[in-house]
């Protein structure tokens, strides 16, 4: 049986929200106010909002174009497109960072440590 609602935990947000099951986690994370790319309008097709679930259960199974484009390593991993997965049960959500803005993180903390040493 499942409750009239649940509770999302965004990480790096630290944002918590109730919401309703059987809503995208893109569509709670919009209503929680925490950023999760997405360019093509939550239809699936561009896979920038891909998340990682702590629990796979807790989330609509994936579809077959979810498979073919997240492919199965990543499916294990608990990656999913915000977009597609549909809420079923409380979970917690991990936004990846950027692979260009975790180099530039990465960087920029390389050259402050480099200034301090100086």
């Amino acid at each position: 049986m499942t409750s009239l609602s649940e509770t999302i935990i965004f990480f790096h947000d630290y944002k918590k929200i109730e919401i309703k099951p059987g809503i995208t986690i893109l569509k709670a994370a919009i209503r929680a106010n925490v950023h999760l790319a997405h360019k093509c309008g939550g239809r699936g097709a561009c896979l920038t909002c891909k998340v990682k679930v702590d629990d796979p259960t807790a989330v609509s199974p994936p579809t077959n174009s979810e498979r073919q484009k997240l492919g199965s390593a990543l499916l294990q991993q608990g990656m999913r497109l915000g977009c597609q997965a549909k809420i079923i049960k409380s979970l917690k959500v991990e936004i990846p960072e950027d692979p260009l803005k975790a180099v530039i993180r990465k960087q920029l903390a390389k050259q402050k440590e480099d200034q301090e040493n100086f």
